[in-house]
């Protein structure tokens, strides 16, 4: 067993948020892939170690944790007839384009997404995979082959879609897919890829799509098999007031009252966006403990609203940050993420609110969204997954918080990235990665896809 100190950075942001948390301004001590020691300010680690790291000039952060994204959507980013529309009449523009995705392209958006997350400081991804046209059966499979390629770790979400145009939901037919098939394919990936236990790289969700593209019976089916199989459950939610009218139209009720119908009013599950809940629902969550991944440039994007995040976690939702797909973001950028997070909660609440809040829906938050206890917090006997940011360029100068800086002045990629205890991002670059032909042939793959 190999250590290695990271010692003395420049600054240093734990996640912890107990009282009595170590100090760890001397620095992070990693022996065979966890944390070992927090070595104090002016100390030393406490046993010899094989190496160290000299980060005088970097800001030490948790592995940043992604916690809603759809990774094929890269392939669609600012495409000019979507560029000005709200998000039903973006899905439905977009539906047709994405019916057409085949194995190859699929995994080449995978690579780049999940390339662009880990140069920005993010060790740990959800992705909410829906659309299964023919021919690509086996996306999770693929999925999890690139997750594992670049070392990063992933909670990969078998999605599905159920209810199509001919029966009143939004989607094509083509993209729809049979709720028994559905059911098998979810058994059959969580059979596959699941991973349990501290450490685990690959860990598999059940994630029907939306209320107006999934029928009642499928999430109730499915809430049951994900409770079968201990594995968590997650969908869209009270993204738009859209969305809230389709589901009073057809179902008679809110939204909060639909996902309780259907049993998914619990711990287990976590909700893309939920932006339009009223004060009684945002108590009914917190009660539940079901979380909310707050996506908060998607939602200007889009103009879909602005999340009532410190509300949600007040009242005991666990709240994390997702950057949704790549064609309402059109990037994949988990740091600038927090600074979006930051400024957005800030125009609704006022400046108060904290630098540390935001960091902290980043990491530790988005790790108890997707139930690892393990991830997120700079501790001992946690994973050493962390991420270091050098503040050298002109935007940082004459900063003096090292840690503010990060989000303040827009830090945007991590010099560094660790998951593990091994490098995956050296000098901003991914180890092994051929990143031109990869860029090269993803742009290809997006021509392709859009011109049909």
């Amino acid at each position: 067993m190999t250590t290695t100190w990271i010692r003395n950075p420049l600054g240093v942001f734990t996640a912890d948020d107990a009282p009595d948390a170590p100090d760890a301004r001397g620095g992070v001590v990693v022996a065979d892939g966890v944390i070992a020691e927090l070595v104090p300010a002016g100390g030393r680690p406490a046993a010899e170690v094989d190496a160290t790291f000299d980060a005088s000039g970097h800001v030490v952060t948790p592995g940043l944790i992604n916690t809603h994204h759809h990774f094929y959507q890269t392939l669609t980013r600012a495409w000019g007839p979507v560029a000005d529309a709200e998000l039903f009449g973006w899905l439905t523009r977009l539906y047709p384009v994405w019916a057409r995705l085949d194995p190859r392209a699929h995994e080449l958006a995978t690579k780049v997404a999940l390339t662009e997350l880990l140069l920005s400081g993010c060790t740990t991804a959800a992705d909410h995979h829906y659309v299964f046209p023919a021919g690509l059966d086996d996306a999770v499979d693929i999925q999890v082959a690139a997750v594992r390629e670049l070392g990063m770790r992933a909670t990969l979400t078998r999605g599905s879609m159920s209810l199509g145009q001919d029966d009143g939901g939004l989607p094509p037919q083509s993209v729809v897919q049979d709720p028994d098939v559905i059911l098998a394919d979810s058994e059959r990936v969580i059979a596959a890829f699941h991973e349990r236990g501290p450490g685990a790289q690959v860990q598999i969700a059940l994630a029907p799509c939306s209320p107006f593209s999934v029928t009642p019976e499928t999430m109730r089916d499915t809430a049951a098999l994900a409770e079968r199989h201990d594995v968590r459950l997650h969908t869209h939610l009270a993204e738009t007031i859209d969305e809230e009218d389709f589901l009073r139209e057809r179902f008679g009720m809110r939204t909060v009252d639909y996902l309780e119908s259907v049993g998914w009013l619990t711990d287990r599950a976590w909700l893309g966006h939920g932006i339009h809940f009223d004060d009684r629902e945002i108590e009914r969550l917190g009660t539940a403990g079901t979380g909310v991944a707050h996506c908060p440039t998607s939602n200007m994007r889009l103009a879909s609203g602005i999340a009532r995040v410190l509300e949600l976690e007040d009242a005991g939702a666990p709240v994390g940050l997702g950057v949704d797909g790549s064609a309402s973001n059109d990037a994949s950028t988990m740091i600038l993420e927090a600074r979006q997070a930051l400024y957005l909660q800030r125009l609704k609440y006022g400046a108060s609110v904290p630098v540390a809040r935001a960091l902290g829906w980043a990491t530790r938050g988005s790790a108890r969204i997707l139930g690892r206890d393990d991830l997120g917090v700079l501790a001992v006997g946690m994973q050493a997954d962390l991420a270091l940011w050098r503040l050298d360029e002109p935007r940082f100068s004459g900063s003096h918080d090292p840690v503010a800086a990060l989000l303040l002045c827009g830090a945007d990629r991590a010099d560094r990235v660790m998951v593990g205890g091994e490098w995956r991002v050296v000098d901003g670059a991914v180890v092994g990665l051929d990143l031109p032909a990869l860029l090269a042939e993803h742009r290809e793959a997006a021509r392709r896809l859009v011109a049909g």
